[in-house]
């Protein structure tokens, strides 16, 4: 089973650049990063965890910028969003900036895509709530044609390109309905979730956890029911906190990667964070 971290890198934390060399050393499989473009200081919408909004949320860096710098230092770390709020988002500009770091890491990119859960941050991007599901699946719609390997042209309910020359292409070949770089949709399980996930998607990144028995069957029904592979589905638990016992439950559900939460902390707090997980990537892991 491979091990990723996942961490909300602000201004007051560890490095990207150190991170991912630890990271790659030590052999974790993986570096995810959230994203927040602001918190609006006046909302109503309550944090989905309960309580306080904790303070990194309103500092978080840019990923892409985060995750270019953990690239230009590593070879084989893999680099991903937990995630990406397309919505969020002009597609045309994402479609280039994603297809970027996918070529500039060589391949190494996970387009971890969500929802959001912030009302109020979205409204700023112009954003309707209702619609907001339909409104990322229409862009990673239009996202696909600017990746696709010739000029093709996508006209939809909110967007639309020209057929156009759109360069870098993302390293991993089309796969079924999937053009781009892998990519997984976070989100609690749902009728709706999973219908996206098979149409346009590598697979499933679950925050938690949780739950994954009863609603992993229902997943690889819907994906059947949708002409794909059952052996292509992904299914990676993220923001994990993990134990041996979480992780053989994992293993014993076919899951071959999960990501684990670390502390959105300084550089001695966040190593010693890893140094904890050490036994975890001995304890018969594979190394990257």
């Amino acid at each position: 089973m491979r091990i990723a971290v996942t961490i909300f890198l602000t201004d007051e934390t560890i490095t990207p650049a150190r991170l991912a060399r630890e990271l790659e050393q030590r052999g974790f499989a993986g570096l995810y990063l959230p994203e927040h473009t602001h918190i609006p200081a006046e909302r109503t919408t309550p944090y989905p965890a309960g309580g306080d909004l904790p303070r990194e949320y309103g500092r978080t860096l840019d990923p892409f910028v985060a995750l270019g710098q953990a690239a230009a230092v590593t070879e084989r770390l893999g680099l991903g969003t937990g995630v990406t709020l397309v919505a969020q988002h002009d597609p045309i500009d994402l479609a280039k900036r994603i297809a970027t770091l996918d070529h500039l890491s060589g391949g190494r990119f996970t387009l971890g895509l969500g929802y959001g859960w912030n009302v109020e941050e979205a409204a700023d991007h112009g954003v309707t709530w209702r619609t907001r599901r339909e409104l990322v699946r229409d862009r990673m719609a239009l996202m696909r044609a600017l990746w696709s390997p010739e000029p093709t042209a996508y006209a939809g309910r909110f967007g639309s390109v020209r057929a156009a020359f759109a360069h870098p292409k993302p390293v991993r070949k089309p796969r079924g309905p999937v053009v781009g770089p892998r990519t997984l949709v976070g989100g609690a399980a749902g009728p709706k979730l999973f219908a996206h996930i098979a149409e346009y998607a590598d697979g499933w990144l679950p925050i938690g956890g949780r739950g994954l028995t009863g609603s992993l069957p229902v997943l690889r029904s819907v994906w059947s029911d949708a002409g794909r592979d059952p052996a292509d589905l992904e299914v990676v638990p993220y923001a994990v906190q993990p134990t041996p016992g979480k992780l053989g439950h994992y293993a014993e559900l076919g899951i071959e990667e999960v990501v684990v939460q670390l502390p959105p902390a300084g550089e001695a707090d966040v190593l010693r964070a890893l140094d904890a997980y050490g036994p975890l990537l001995a304890d018969g892991t594979p190394r990257t």
